[in-house]
Protein backbone atom coordinates (compact mmCIF):
# COMPACT_ATOMS: atom_id res chain seq x y z
CA UNK A 1 0.00 0.00 0.00
CA UNK A 2 1.07 3.52 -0.81
CA UNK A 3 -0.47 5.98 2.24
CA UNK A 4 -3.13 5.05 4.70
CA UNK A 5 -5.05 7.40 6.59
CA UNK A 6 -2.75 7.25 10.20
CA UNK A 7 0.15 7.85 7.05
CA UNK A 8 -1.22 10.87 6.06
CA UNK A 9 -2.24 12.28 9.72
CA UNK A 10 1.02 11.57 10.98
CA UNK A 11 3.14 12.45 8.11
CA UNK A 12 1.36 16.09 8.01
CA UNK A 13 1.65 16.30 11.49
CA UNK A 14 5.95 15.45 10.80
CA UNK A 15 7.05 14.38 7.81
CA UNK A 16 10.14 12.66 9.36
CA UNK A 17 7.43 10.97 11.87
CA UNK A 18 6.12 8.93 8.61
CA UNK A 19 9.63 8.58 7.45
CA UNK A 20 10.77 6.81 10.69
CA UNK A 21 7.39 4.78 10.62
CA UNK A 22 8.54 2.97 7.99
CA UNK A 23 12.53 2.66 7.69
CA UNK A 24 13.01 2.92 12.23
CA UNK A 25 9.32 1.47 13.66
CA UNK A 26 11.53 -0.30 16.15
CA UNK A 27 12.47 3.07 17.76
CA UNK A 28 8.76 3.88 18.68
CA UNK A 29 8.13 4.45 22.46
CA UNK A 30 4.58 4.08 23.77
CA UNK A 31 3.73 5.72 27.29
CA UNK A 32 1.51 3.50 29.20
CA UNK A 33 -0.70 5.89 29.50
CA UNK A 34 -1.05 6.90 25.43
CA UNK A 35 -1.32 3.18 24.83
CA UNK A 36 -4.59 2.95 27.35
CA UNK A 37 -6.05 5.72 25.21
CA UNK A 38 -5.72 3.66 22.13
CA UNK A 39 -7.22 0.60 24.00
CA UNK A 40 -9.77 2.83 25.29
CA UNK A 41 -10.79 4.11 21.61
CA UNK A 42 -11.15 0.97 20.34
CA UNK A 43 -13.58 -0.34 23.17
CA UNK A 44 -15.41 2.84 22.23
CA UNK A 45 -15.54 2.22 18.19
CA UNK A 46 -15.99 -1.46 18.90
CA UNK A 47 -19.61 -0.65 20.72
CA UNK A 48 -20.60 2.17 18.10
CA UNK A 49 -20.02 -0.69 15.52
CA UNK A 50 -23.87 -1.18 16.97
CA UNK A 51 -25.48 1.96 17.30
CA UNK A 52 -27.77 1.61 13.95
CA UNK A 53 -28.59 -1.56 14.85
CA UNK A 54 -26.96 -5.13 12.75
CA UNK A 55 -24.16 -4.85 10.57
CA UNK A 56 -21.19 -6.64 8.67
CA UNK A 57 -17.78 -5.83 9.86
CA UNK A 58 -15.24 -6.14 7.34
CA UNK A 59 -12.00 -6.40 9.28
CA UNK A 60 -9.81 -9.48 8.09
CA UNK A 61 -6.23 -10.08 10.02
CA UNK A 62 -3.13 -11.40 8.61
CA UNK A 63 -2.71 -15.30 9.53
CA UNK A 64 -1.36 -15.15 12.73
CA UNK A 65 -0.91 -11.39 13.16
CA UNK A 66 -3.15 -8.62 14.94
CA UNK A 67 -2.13 -6.49 11.15
CA UNK A 68 -5.20 -5.90 8.66
CA UNK A 69 -5.05 -8.31 5.99
CA UNK A 70 -5.81 -5.11 3.60
CA UNK A 71 -6.12 -6.96 0.48
CA UNK A 72 -9.31 -9.34 1.68
CA UNK A 73 -11.11 -6.21 3.86
CA UNK A 74 -11.45 -4.86 0.11
CA UNK A 75 -12.67 -7.43 -1.43
CA UNK A 76 -15.08 -8.17 1.13
CA UNK A 77 -15.71 -4.31 0.97
CA UNK A 78 -16.70 -4.49 -2.30
CA UNK A 79 -19.14 -7.82 -2.33
CA UNK A 80 -20.96 -5.94 1.04
CA UNK A 81 -21.37 -2.97 -1.27
CA UNK A 82 -22.78 -5.21 -3.89
CA UNK A 83 -25.19 -6.97 -1.74
CA UNK A 84 -26.51 -3.78 -0.64
CA UNK A 85 -25.53 -4.35 3.24
CA UNK A 86 -27.14 -1.37 4.81
CA UNK A 87 -24.45 -0.79 7.36
CA UNK A 88 -20.97 -1.78 6.79
CA UNK A 89 -17.96 -1.57 9.43
CA UNK A 90 -14.43 -1.08 8.50
CA UNK A 91 -15.45 -0.81 5.29
CA UNK A 92 -12.24 -0.53 3.25
CA UNK A 93 -11.07 1.38 -0.12
CA UNK A 94 -8.07 2.36 -2.38
CA UNK A 95 -7.09 4.41 -5.07
CA UNK A 96 -3.86 4.10 -6.40
CA UNK A 97 -3.07 1.98 -3.47
CA UNK A 98 -3.96 4.75 -0.93
CA UNK A 99 -6.28 3.59 1.55
CA UNK A 100 -8.29 3.95 4.50
CA UNK A 101 -10.88 2.29 6.43
CA UNK A 102 -14.36 3.39 7.95
CA UNK A 103 -15.46 3.15 11.16
CA UNK A 104 -19.06 3.15 9.98
CA UNK A 105 -20.62 3.38 6.56
CA UNK A 106 -24.12 3.45 6.29
CA UNK A 107 -26.21 3.53 2.95
CA UNK A 108 -28.85 6.02 2.43
CA UNK A 109 -31.33 7.30 -0.62
CA UNK A 110 -28.29 9.46 -1.62
CA UNK A 111 -25.90 7.49 -1.77
CA UNK A 112 -23.94 6.45 1.71
CA UNK A 113 -22.85 8.59 4.75
CA UNK A 114 -20.28 7.58 6.57
CA UNK A 115 -19.22 8.14 10.60
CA UNK A 116 -15.82 8.33 11.92
CA UNK A 117 -15.85 7.19 15.59
CA UNK A 118 -13.69 9.19 18.25
CA UNK A 119 -13.33 8.53 21.93
CA UNK A 120 -13.47 12.64 22.36
CA UNK A 121 -15.80 14.61 23.92
CA UNK A 122 -15.54 17.20 21.24
CA UNK A 123 -14.62 17.47 17.73
CA UNK A 124 -11.07 18.66 16.79
CA UNK A 125 -9.59 19.60 13.49
CA UNK A 126 -7.63 16.67 12.91
CA UNK A 127 -10.58 14.87 13.10
CA UNK A 128 -12.01 16.70 10.28
CA UNK A 129 -8.89 16.10 8.19
CA UNK A 130 -9.14 12.28 9.70
CA UNK A 131 -12.80 12.33 7.53
CA UNK A 132 -11.43 14.66 5.04
CA UNK A 133 -9.02 11.99 3.83
CA UNK A 134 -11.19 9.09 4.07
CA UNK A 135 -13.99 11.29 2.22
CA UNK A 136 -10.78 11.86 -0.42
CA UNK A 137 -10.30 7.89 -0.95
CA UNK A 138 -13.62 6.77 -0.80
CA UNK A 139 -14.91 8.83 -3.35
CA UNK A 140 -12.03 8.44 -6.20
CA UNK A 141 -12.74 4.84 -5.80
CA UNK A 142 -16.38 5.55 -7.17
CA UNK A 143 -18.66 5.40 -3.72
CA UNK A 144 -20.97 8.37 -3.77
CA UNK A 145 -20.99 10.23 -0.10
CA UNK A 146 -23.47 12.43 0.74
CA UNK A 147 -23.15 13.31 4.82
CA UNK A 148 -20.07 13.02 7.00
CA UNK A 149 -20.06 12.63 10.84
CA UNK A 150 -17.50 12.27 13.11
CA UNK A 151 -19.13 10.45 15.97
CA UNK A 152 -17.82 11.46 19.64
CA UNK A 153 -18.26 10.36 23.64
CA UNK A 154 -21.17 12.07 25.01
CA UNK A 155 -22.28 12.53 28.66
CA UNK A 156 -25.00 9.89 28.46
CA UNK A 157 -23.03 6.50 29.58
CA UNK A 158 -25.61 4.46 28.18
CA UNK A 159 -25.88 5.93 24.96
CA UNK A 160 -22.88 7.94 24.50
CA UNK A 161 -22.59 7.97 20.62
CA UNK A 162 -22.69 11.64 19.85
CA UNK A 163 -22.95 12.33 15.91
CA UNK A 164 -21.71 15.48 14.62
CA UNK A 165 -22.20 16.58 10.96
CA UNK A 166 -18.79 17.77 9.21
CA UNK A 167 -19.71 17.42 5.87
CA UNK A 168 -19.18 20.82 4.63
CA UNK A 169 -15.65 20.89 6.68
CA UNK A 170 -14.52 17.15 5.71
CA UNK A 171 -14.94 17.44 1.88
CA UNK A 172 -13.14 21.18 1.84
CA UNK A 173 -10.00 19.46 2.80
CA UNK A 174 -10.48 17.36 -0.27
CA UNK A 175 -8.02 19.66 -2.51
CA UNK A 176 -5.29 20.05 0.52
CA UNK A 177 -4.98 16.40 1.01
CA UNK A 178 -4.15 16.08 -3.08
CA UNK A 179 -1.63 18.54 -3.06
CA UNK A 180 0.39 16.81 -0.22
CA UNK A 181 -0.55 12.83 -0.66
CA UNK A 182 2.05 12.16 -3.93
CA UNK A 183 4.47 14.22 -1.82
CA UNK A 184 4.15 12.45 1.63
CA UNK A 185 4.00 8.74 -1.04
CA UNK A 186 7.20 9.66 -2.61
CA UNK A 187 9.41 11.06 0.61
CA UNK A 188 8.60 8.22 2.52
CA UNK A 189 10.05 5.74 0.32
CA UNK A 190 13.65 8.10 0.61
CA UNK A 191 16.66 6.23 1.65
CA UNK A 192 18.09 8.74 3.71
CA UNK A 193 16.33 9.82 6.93
CA UNK A 194 14.04 12.99 6.47
CA UNK A 195 16.04 15.64 8.78
CA UNK A 196 13.23 17.92 11.07
CA UNK A 197 14.11 20.23 13.76
CA UNK A 198 12.42 19.01 17.12
CA UNK A 199 9.73 21.88 17.35
CA UNK A 200 6.14 22.24 17.74
CA UNK A 201 4.98 19.07 16.01
CA UNK A 202 6.89 17.05 18.51
CA UNK A 203 3.82 17.75 20.15
CA UNK A 204 1.07 19.02 18.31
CA UNK A 205 -1.76 17.67 18.04
CA UNK A 206 -0.35 14.40 19.11
CA UNK A 207 2.67 13.51 20.92
CA UNK A 208 5.40 11.56 18.53
CA UNK A 209 6.40 8.42 19.46
CA UNK A 210 10.06 9.29 18.46
CA UNK A 211 10.10 12.31 21.34
CA UNK A 212 13.17 10.85 22.40
CA UNK A 213 14.68 9.67 19.70
CA UNK A 214 14.66 13.06 18.13
CA UNK A 215 15.86 14.27 21.41
CA UNK A 216 18.76 12.81 21.74
CA UNK A 217 18.37 9.10 22.32
CA UNK A 218 19.66 8.36 18.81
CA UNK A 219 23.21 9.29 20.57
CA UNK A 220 22.20 6.37 22.97
CA UNK A 221 24.12 2.84 21.88
CA UNK A 222 22.12 -0.25 20.05
CA UNK A 223 21.16 -1.76 23.46
CA UNK A 224 19.52 1.16 24.81
CA UNK A 225 17.69 1.66 21.30
CA UNK A 226 16.37 -1.28 21.40
CA UNK A 227 14.43 -1.61 24.55
CA UNK A 228 12.35 1.12 22.97
CA UNK A 229 8.28 -0.63 22.94
CA UNK A 230 7.49 -1.61 19.60
CA UNK A 231 4.22 -0.60 18.06
CA UNK A 232 2.98 -4.14 17.37
CA UNK A 233 0.23 -3.05 14.86
CA UNK A 234 -1.43 -1.44 17.72
CA UNK A 235 -1.70 1.27 14.70
CA UNK A 236 -2.27 -0.15 11.90
CA UNK A 237 -5.06 1.04 9.57
CA UNK A 238 -8.07 -0.55 10.87
CA UNK A 239 -10.15 2.68 11.01
CA UNK A 240 -10.50 1.82 14.74
CA UNK A 241 -8.51 3.49 17.46
CA UNK A 242 -6.61 5.62 15.93
CA UNK A 243 -5.73 8.97 17.39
Amino acid sequence: MAITKTDFMRGMQCRKMLWLDKHKPGLRVIPPEVQARLDAGNDFGDQAMGMFGPYEEMTVYLPGKRIPDKKAMLANTQDALARGVEVICEAAFSNYNNYCAVDILRKTEKGHDFYEVKNAPEVHEQFIRDAGFQYYIITRSGLKIDRIFIVIHGQEEENPFVPVDVTTQAKGYYHWINDHIWDLNRMQKEADEVQAEPGEQCSNPYECWYYGYCHGEKNRDDTEQLSCVPLDGTASETGKGTA
